[in-house]
């Protein structure tokens, strides 16, 4: 409660729970789109990956090395719209990766799981649309 120079509390209005639904949650993090219509889409090296990726393209190709990166949240969500272009993403070697939210409509993702070499890794969640290409993932050696 606040109280002002004249002696009246003023109290903020109420806040109904549709309200509170359209928040963002507490500490929800950065959200990044790229998007391009053709050719390459690229991330490698000690970039910083934003809490959600969203990319986006018709044709282009996608790599994205995680290897490096610097991760600052324990869940990284990254969303795919891709049309015929492939996508190849290498995650740390302890991350966990869920593909539970991915659609694709040509060829099933390639990726095989690996028991996590240390605790506390991120957790990767692909989600999103694959039209014709292939999204390969496979965890960094080191």
């Amino acid at each position: 409660m606040t109280v002002r120079a004249g002696g009246s509390d003023h109290r903020p209005p109420p806040v109904s729970e549709d309200d509170r639904a359209s928040l963002p949650p507490e500490n929800a993090g950065t959200t990044s789109t790229i998007a391009a219509v053709s050719g390459r889409i690229q991330r490698r090296g000690a970039w910083r990956v934003p809490r959600v990726l969203k990319v986006e393209s018709a044709l282009a190709r996608v790599r994205l090395d995680l290897s490096r990166a610097v991760i600052e949240y324990p869940v990284v969500d990254i969303e795919l719209r891709l049309g015929t272009g492939g996508a190849e993403i290498t995650v740390p070697r302890d991350a966990i990766v869920d593909l539970e939210d991915l659609r694709t409509g040509w060829k099933d993702p390639l990726y095989k799981a690996r028991r996590p070499s240390r605790p506390g890794g991120p957790r990767i969640r692909i989600s999103g649309t694959m039209g014709l290409g292939r999204l390969k993932i496979r965890h960094a050696w080191r």
